[in-house]
């Protein structure tokens, strides 16, 4: 070997060795502003991929799960809401036939001439005869009139003057609902040419006897308070038989205000006084049916709002 050879090697193992003490010292050497470690690699004695129980995240996939529920209970409510409706404006197709016919079959014994009133009268039949005209003779018993109010008359508050009528000739005491008069004129005193005496013939209708609703108060018969014509409570105080009729007149408008200002009490018109709203509550329910169909179709045909997640199990790393 040459000296030249030599003195190269030996100057590439002193620079070889001289670059490792400085590296390692730099490895080691705290950091001037923090004074953390040092800047190398840490090496520990030990990696977990080392481990026989190490899973790797190749050999544990990921799973995918869906995250909520496509719809929730609400859609059952939604869907009752479009099938109800639909049952309900069925309900009022055949509500409509029945009150059309009804009404169809009052008005045709209203053109009937009237009838005179037996002596004595079923009450179980009154129901083939509602609407039906008749008239009968007989004395008002005024001592024992009843006024049912408050009620409405263009505008104006009263009462409905209810009388029996005694009729003679072995027949039975009837109720009178002879109209309406104002509440300024509740005293008998003031409506003297109201009071008729002697024999009177009445002419009205035969009406059924009403329905309460749960709206209207009870009658208090003792304080000569009544809020509603109870046929039967109203028979048994004054001894009648459970008949109401309803007196009628024509309808003028100048005779009216005439009764009022005097007191005579102011008949109803001949005429059958129904409402019929069948033909709007079928639109509406067939109309909520629809709509409600179009949401519940809008609302199964939308994708759920939340999206898939990720979701991966980890052991040990």
């Amino acid at each position: 070997m040459s000296l030249t050879s030599h003195i190269v090697r030996c100057t590439r193992r002193s620079v070889a060795s001289s670059y490792r003490t400085t590296a390692g010292a730099l490895r080691n050497a705290p950091c001037p502003r923090c004074n953390w470690g040092g800047f190398g690699i840490r090496r520990f004695a030990h990696s977990p991929a080392e481990g026989a129980d190490f899973t790797s995240i190749v050999d544990n996939s990921p799973d995918l799960v869906k995250s909520g529920k496509r719809h929730g209970p609400g859609i059952i409510i939604l869907a009752l809401i479009p099938v109800t409706a639909f049952a309900l404006g069925t309900w009022q197709v055949f509500r409509l036939g029945w009150k059309t016919e009804l009404i169809a079959r009052f008005e045709d014994r209203l053109i009937k001439p009237p009838l005179p009133l037996p002596p004595r009268i079923d009450p179980e039949a009154i129901k083939d005869f509602d609407y039906r005209k008749v008239y009968t003779t007989g004395h008002l018993c005024h001592e024992q009139e009843m006024l049912i109010g408050p009620r409405i008359h263009d505008g104006n508050d009263g009462f409905l003057v209810v009388t029996p009528l005694k009729r003679g000739d072995g027949g039975s005491t009837v109720l009178v609902n002879r109209g309406w008069i104002p509440r300024n004129k509740k005293a008998q005193a003031d409506r003297g040419e109201g009071l008729p005496q002697g024999l009177v013939t009445v002419e009205g209708l035969l009406r059924e006897p009403w329905q309460k609703n749960v709206f209207t108060p009870d009658n208090r018969p003792d304080l000569g308070q009544f809020y509603f014509p109870d046929v039967k409570q109203m028979a048994e105080l004054t001894g009648s038989e459970a008949v109401w009729i309803e007196e009628t007149m024509s309808p003028d408008l100048l005779k009216a205000y005439d009764r009022e200002a005097k007191g005579i009490p102011i008949g109803r018109p001949a005429e059958v006084n129904l409402r019929n709203n069948h033909t709007q509550y079928i639109f509406t329910w067939y109309a909520l049916s629809a709509a409600t169909t179009i949401m519940l179709w809008m609302v199964i045909r939308k994708p759920p709002s939340e999206v898939a997640r990720r979701i991966r199990q980890n052991k040990s790393w």
